[in-house]
């Protein structure tokens, strides 16, 4: 899926993405596979701009600051999920609340972001999303998971 944003709204974007890999631990994220053969980094700034996208091309009204910084965030767990562990047997469950105290350590997140942080996972978690960047979130998130899992990059 090529997602192609205005220049604006692209632009918007990479001040975004780089203001979160200028004051944090994101770019150690790439050290870490998280589907196939893509990165976590990878996997987080491709959810990101899917969730923007589709806000956009289906003119859904959204904050978009704090649904891209939610998006980039999601999966800022800090660890290889593919260690052979016992903690990693559950990660699918449990990621999202290291995740959120992770990312927690590093910005002072909106409850916005905290929310989609926690239910990304949903339904695999219980914790629904509350609010539609969450729900965009989830979304964009299995999308790209399903295309970096069995359609590779």
């Amino acid at each position: 899926m090529r997602n192609r944003l205005p220049a604006n709204k692209e632009q918007k974007f990479r001040l975004i993405l780089r203001e979160i890999r200028e004051n944090s631990r994101f770019d150690e994220n790439e050290q870490y596979i998280q589907h196939g053969t893509t990165t976590v980094k990878e996997h987080c700034i491709k959810v990101a701009q899917t969730a923007y996208f589709m806000s956009h091309r289906l003119h859904i009204t959204v904050h978009e600051e704090e649904l891209i910084r939610g998006a980039l965030l999601h999966d800022y767990f800090l660890y290889d999920w593919h260690e052979k562990s016992l903690k990693n047997s559950i990660h699918g469950f449990t990621h999202p609340g290291k995740a959120l105290r992770e990312a927690s350590k590093d910005f002072d997140l909106t409850n916005i972001e905290k929310d989609m942080i926690q239910s990304h996972m949903f339904p695999l978690t219980v914790k629904p999303p509350k609010y539609r960047e969450g729900v965009l979130l989830c979304i964009a998130d299995k999308l790209c998971a399903l295309q970096e899992t069995i359609g590779g990059r």
